[in-house]
């Protein structure tokens, strides 16, 4: 008996993958006795794999590059037009982040020393984890960046960079968090005022999880990354619990430094896009959460003017916790939401008045 062939009209959808667009043959196009020919098995093998890639997990990814961007959407609230953040960011002129610059504070007690050989012990840590080292040279200006690094090893790419970020991000915001709620469970325990301390604490804990937020609209961790957050967030929240209770000052302190080593971290990344040792970046354009919050304007929305705002936030959060630790922790108020009575430079939430290294309480009090 003849073979009998029912054929059916090809219905052809496109699958996109990074290279390229494949075709796909709907299942019922060709068969033959039950069976597909060979050149149905062949499109279907080909599609197959093509689906395959769309829906595989990028390496620093549990997100498929299609649904990236929906990476926590906002929730469905139909009556409601936007949520607005109660802290809004103050705004930064470009000239003055580009006047922020690396500086240390040298230790000059033994509070201070303990805050600062933690801070190391931190950061050695971290750099094995996500796999970085600083490049002092370049930093210092002694080498030009465009020159090859000594350690290759060392050498980062866009994707060790948002590593080192997203891990970074997730730690930064505890220590601003646990010490407002200290403090503010203080304040409700003896019944007094805390002078300003909470509200500035709270912000800065809310400003890094902006950044993280940010950092998550261009990759999403896998599960590796997620249990190492869990791990390194539960040590380090029980950490800064106790050692707030004992010694707030050094808790800032500690902060301050930790603030020193970020401020290296996104000068070094911002170093790496000037030179183009980041060819992906160079025209990536911010998630439009960085481009709202920082209020960032028409023609500086690129991955470097990004990184430069958030550089400025963490040189500020550096001199706010040195100038934190130089005052009583009980007793003065917080400079930074005091108004003055003479017109001289004062701490400020902006950047155009700095002091890398923080105020000495002579100067606020």
């Amino acid at each position: 008996m003849a073979t009998m062939i029912a054929t059916v009209p090809m219905k052809s959808v496109g699958i996109r993958t990074a290279c390229h667009t494949l075709p796909v043959v709907d299942a019922m196009s060709t068969v033959r006795h039950g069976v597909r020919s060979p050149s149905s098995r062949f499109i279907a093998s080909r599609s197959a794999v093509a689906r395959r890639q769309v829906l595989a997990p990028r390496l620093f990814s549990t997100t498929s590059t299609q649904r990236l961007k929906d990476f926590f959407p906002p929730p469905e609230a139909p009556h409601i037009r936007t949520t607005e953040s109660t802290w809004k960011h103050p705004i930064y002129a470009e000239q003055d982040m580009q006047k922020i610059s690396i500086a240390h504070r040298q230790p000059r007690d033994w509070s201070d020393r303990i805050a600062y050989w933690m801070v190391s012990l931190l950061r050695w840590g971290t750099d094995i984890a996500t796999g970085y080292k600083h490049d002092k040279e370049v930093l210092s200006g002694a080498k030009d960046p465009h020159a090859p690094s000594a350690h290759m090893k060392y050498a980062m790419n866009e994707r060790k960079w948002l590593v080192r970020f997203v891990f970074l991000e997730s730690v930064a915001g505890v220590p601003g968090m646990v010490a407002g709620m200290l403090r503010h469970l203080h304040s409700l325990r003896r019944m007094k005022r805390d002078n300003g301390w909470i509200e500035t604490l709270l912000e800065e804990a809310y400003n890094e999880r902006m950044h993280l937020l940010t950092f998550l609209k261009l990759a999403e961790p896998g599960w590796f990354m997620r249990l190492m957050i869990l791990g390194a967030q539960g040590v380090f929240f029980n950490g800064m619990f106790i050692s707030y209770l004992v010694s707030p000052r050094t808790c800032h302190r500690f902060v301050g430094y930790l603030e020193e080593e970020a401020v290296i971290t996104y000068t070094q990344a911002i170093a790496d896009i000037e030179a183009g040792k980041l060819p992906k970046w160079k025209q990536l354009e911010a998630p439009e959460i960085a481009v709202k919050y920082w209020n960032m304007p028409e023609g500086h929305r690129t991955m470097k003017d990004l990184l430069m705002y958030i550089r400025a936030d963490e040189a500020k959060h550096r001199e706010v916790n040195h100038t934190l630790s130089n005052l009583s922790q009980k007793h003065d108020p917080n400079p930074y939401v005091s108004r003055y009575i003479d017109n001289r430079p004062h701490p400020a939430k902006g950047i155009d008045t700095r002091r890398p290294v923080g105020w000495e309480r002579e100067e606020v009090v």
